[in-house]
């Protein structure tokens, strides 16, 4: 993920790889609200921009499944890819950095028809909230 602006409580961050497909892609742009404590605002089902537990200087994004003890346990919404707490645990509240509120997919090619570029503008832009949560999904398997 590369952030883009100064350090205020909102910030744009692009998203990079397929972890959390097809809630978002490769390339997409989320507006994040920053988490001065931990995850004081983190609820079950948001999108969290979180420093991997193993690698701390970067960052990756998330869905916030369930609260555990000693933090969260996060998950790709892709379950084809494990580099999420499958793989590292439970992640401590001091490492969620973010609330991801919205999301904007750019145009992935110029659209030549009106029809085409009004489904792209229908679905460009997405406010992210936990009630189309992942999580929810997962435990009624």
């Amino acid at each position: 993920m590369r952030e883009q602006g100064a350090r205020l409580s909102w910030q744009l961050v692009e998203v990079t790889g397929p972890s959390m497909a097809p809630t978002l892609l490769h390339g997409d742009w989320l507006l994040i609200q920053k988490i001065s404590s931990g995850a004081e605002l983190v609820r079950e089902g948001d999108v969290v921009v979180l420093r991997h537990p193993l690698q701390q200087d970067l960052l990756i994004v998330k869905r916030a499944v369930e609260r555990r003890e000693g933090g969260w346990w996060v998950l790709g919404d892709n379950t084809f890819v494990e580099n999420d707490s499958r793989e590292f645990g439970t992640v401590p509240d001091e490492l969620v950095v973010a609330r991801a509120r919205g999301r904007f997919r750019p145009p992935g090619e110029l659209q030549r028809s009106v029809a085409g570029a009004a489904s792209w503008a229908a679905s460009c832009v997405r406010l992210l909230r936990p009630d189309r949560s992942f999580s929810r999904r997962l435990r009624a398997r």
